[in-house]
C-alpha cells in the first residue's frame, strides 16, 4: 500500500505541474473563443455610395465574408451618399459640388467612431499614406505568412511604389486596356502587325499604311474606341505628355494652349482624321447602309456599330471586356448576315511619358485606417477579400482580371497575347492639390475643355487651321476665365451657345449627308 501511495504522489505532482503550466494557454484559448463569439461591427468607409442601392456591392464584396464570420456585421459608410442628393434643392446641390469630397472622406477616418477598412483607388491611397492615415499591411502579411508569390508583379510593384516600398492596400482585381488588331487585315495588306512597346507615333504611322478602299469596301487604320467614328479632344489625351501641357495657369487666370507642344499634339491625329485613316461618322453610316437587303430593309446585327468587329478598323484601343465581346461575336457569327469571324490579337498600349499605361486601373483598394478601433478584424476582411478562394470566384468577371496569376486565364480556351493586359503598370499621375481645389471652387472651369473640344472639331473638319483653333481657344478662353473668376458657379451657358449650336448643326448636316440628302450651307 505504501508503494502505491508513493507512485500516486509522484504522478499527482506531475499532473498538477502540467495543469498549472496549461492555465495561461487555456486562458488564452478562452479569450480567443470569447472573441470569436463576440458580436462586432466592422465599418467600411468609401468616398461615394448610396444606402438605397448597396446590395450589389454587398453581393460582390462582403456577403461571403459575413457567411464565414457570422459574428461580424458589416456597416458601409459613405462620405457622400447619393441617396441624399435626390432630395436636395438646387442651391444645396451647388453647395455639395463645391465641397471637397476627399476632405469629407478623411473625416470618416477620425472622430469618435472612425471606420476600420478604407476602400479607395491607388492615387487616393497614396495621399492617405503620405499623411500617415493608413496602417502598413506588411506586419500582418508577415504574421500570417500570407503567400504573395502568385500576385501579379506589376500590380504589387505599383502598390509598393505608392507606399514608399510598403504595402498599404490590396485589391483582388484590376482593369486594363490593350491595342486590339485585326490579323487578317494586316495579312491582306502585307504589313507587319503592331508589337508590344510601340510609341504613339509608330502606331499612327502603322495606321496610315493600313487605310485602303472606299465606300463599303473601305478599311480604316485606327480608332480610339470601338463604337462610332469621329475624333474628340479627350480621346487624344493619352497620346501626349499631360504633365507638361496645361490648358491654363495654376491661378486659373491665363490660357496656356497657344504653344508648339499643343499644336504638335493635335497635328498627327487630325491629319489621320482628314485622311480617313480614323473613320468619320458618315463613313460608318455608309458601311451600315451596305448591310441592308435589296429592298432596303436592314438585317439587325447587334454588333453592326462596332467598327472593329465589323472588320472595318485595323487597330483599336479596348478594355479587357472587349475580349468577351469578340468571343460572343465569333460564337454567333453564322447568325448574322455577311458577318465574318474575327482573327485578332492584342499588344500593349503606349505608356505615358511619365510612366504607366492608360486604361490600367486599380480600384477597390482595401486598407486599414490608422485610427481603427478594430484593426485585426479589418485585416481579416482584407485577407479574405484577397484570398485564393475569393480570387477563384472573382476570376469569372468579364470586365476585370484577377491579381493572382493562377487565375489570369483566357476564357473558353481563347488564344491571344494575354500579357498585353498584365505587363503594364497603372498611370497614377494626378492633379496637384491646388488644381483640385481650383476646379472645386470654380466648377465652370469645365467650360474651358468644352470650348477646346469644339475648336478641336473645327480643326479636324478643316473649318479652321490648328493655329487658328488654338488662337481662338487662347483668346476666347482668357475671356471666359475672367468671367469664371467673377462667377465660378453661375449660369454661363450663353458664353457657349454659339459653339453648341454650331456643333449641333454640323451633326445634323452629317446625318443628312450620310442619308444621301443634298446639304446646302
Amino acid at each position: 500500500m505504501a508503494k502505491w501511495k508513493t507512485r500516486t504522489g509522484k504522478g499527482w505532482s506531475a499532473g498538477l505541474a502540467a495543469i498549472l503550466l496549461a492555465v495561461p494557454v487555456l486562458g488564452a484559448c478562452s479569450d480567443d473563443a470569447a472573441k470569436d463569439n463576440e458580436r462586432r461591427t466592422l465599418r467600411i468607409g468609401m468616398m461615394y455610395g448610396s444606402k438605397d442601392s448597396e446590395s450589389w456591392f454587398r453581393q460582390q464584396t462582403t456577403d461571403m465574408f459575413e457567411i464565414d464570420h457570422p459574428n461580424i456585421d458589416i456597416e458601409l459608410v459613405y462620405a457622400t451618399d447619393y441617396s441624399d442628393s435626390q432630395f436636395m434643392t438646387e442651391e444645396e446641390r451647388k453647395k455639395q459640388q463645391q465641397e471637397d469630397p476627399e476632405k469629407k472622406f478623411r473625416e470618416l477616418l477620425s472622430g469618435d467612431n472612425p471606420v476600420d477598412v478604407v476602400m479607395t483607388d491607388l492615387g487616393t491611397m497614396k495621399r492617405l499614406v503620405t499623411d500617415n492615415l493608413l496602417k502598413s499591411l506588411d506586419p500582418y502579411i508577415k504574421q500570417d505568412k500570407m503567400d504573395m508569390s502568385d500576385f501579379l508583379p506589376s500590380v504589387l510593384e505599383s502598390i509598393k511604389g505608392q507606399g514608399n516600398g510598403q504595402i498599404y492596400g490590396l485589391t483582388p482585381t484590376f482593369s486594363s486596356s490593350a491595342l486590339f488588331y485585326n490579323k487578317k487585315l494586316f495579312e491582306k495588306a502585307n504589313v507587319t502587325p503592331p508589337k508590344d512597346g510601340m510609341t504613339w507615333n509608330e502606331i499612327f504611322s502603322l495606321a496610315q499604311s493600313m487605310k485602303s478602299g472606299k465606300g463599303k469596301d473601305a478599311a480604316y487604320g485606327f480608332a480610339f474606341n470601338t463604337y462610332g467614328g469621329g475624333l474628340q479632344l479627350y480621346s487624344i489625351q493619352s497620346t501626349y505628355d499631360t504633365s507638361s501641357m496645361r490648358m491654363f495657369d495654376a491661378a486659373g487666370e491665363k490660357m496656356t494652349v497657344h504653344t508648339k507642344a499643343w499644336a504638335d499634339a493635335w497635328a498627327k491625329p487630325i491629319q489621320m482624321y482628314k485622311d480617313h485613316v480614323i473613320p468619320h461618322d458618315e463613313d460608318l453610316q455608309q458601311s451600315a447602309a451596305s448591310m441592308a437587303s435589296g429592298d432596303g430593309v436592314y438585317a439587325y446585327n447587334p454588333y453592326q456599330n462596332n467598327t472593329f468587329l465589323a472588320g472595318k478598323v485595323a487597330m483599336v484601343i479596348g478594355s479587357y471586356y472587349m475580349v468577351n465581346e469578340i468571343a460572343s461575336y465569333n460564337k454567333n457569327v453564322d447568325k448574322m448576315k455577311d458577318a465574318k469571324a474575327l482573327d485578332w490579337d492584342v499588344v500593349t498600349v503606349p505608356e505615358y511619358a511619365e510612366g504607366g499605361a492608360p486604361g490600367m486601373y486599380l480600384g477597390n483598394m482595401s486598407s486599414i485606417n490608422a485610427k481603427s478601433a478594430n484593426p485585426d478584424d479589418a485585416w481579416t476582411f482584407i485577407k479574405h477579400m484577397n484570398s485564393e478562394e475569393v480570387a477563384k470566384f472573382k476570376a469569372r468577371s468579364q470586365g476585370e482580371l484577377s491579381v493572382r496569376q493562377k487565375f489570369i486565364q483566357p476564357q473558353d480556351g481563347a488564344a491571344f497575347h494575354l500579357e498585353a493586359f498584365t505587363k503594364v503598370k497603372p498611370y497614377v499621375g494626378e492633379a496637384s492639390e491646388a488644381d483640385t481645389e481650383l476646379y472645386r471652387s470654380r466648377p465652370n472651369l469645365s467650360l474651358i475643355s468644352e470650348l477646346g473640344n469644339y475648336l478641336f472639331q473645327d480643326a479636324a473638319q478643316g473649318k479652321k487651321t490648328i493655329d487658328e483653333a488654338l488662337t481662338e481657344w487662347d483668346t476666347k478662353g482668357n475671356e471666359l476665365l475672367q468671367k469664371i473668376k467673377l462667377d465660378p458657379t453661375g449660369d454661363l451657358s450663353a458664353e457657349m451657345n454659339e459653339y453648341r449650336q454650331a456643333a449641333q448643326s454640323g451633326m445634323q448636316s452629317m446625318l443628312r449627308a450620310a442619308a444621301g440628302e443634298v446639304v446646302v450651307n
